[in-house]
């Protein structure tokens, strides 16, 4: 199935070269979890602080479930971000 993935600020550069704003459409198996979807990109854990699917956030544990995605989802993820 295809989803859109999406990385923002110091993850950008993960992205394949045809990537535009920030996002690709990538094929993915049904029973995917999101873990393994950040792994595809070598995104550290670590530093996929913040993960979004369809603008609903998914905290660490949930992110080990598979099968949540469907297609045409939205993927979106965001290192920690300091400042203010």
């Amino acid at each position: 199935m295809k989803i859109t993935f999406k990385l923002y600020a110091t993850l950008q550069h993960l992205l394949p070269a045809h990537a535009v704003d920030n996002a690709v459409e990538v094929e993915v198996e049904k029973d995917i979890s999101l873990h393994q979807v950040i792994d595809k990109f070598s995104v550290n854990r670590a530093d996929a602080h913040l993960v979004l699917v369809n603008g609903r956030y998914f905290d660490c544990e949930g992110r080990d479930e598979p099968g949540v995605l469907v297609e045409g989802d939205v993927v979106a993820v965001w290192p920690p971000v300091a400042g203010g």
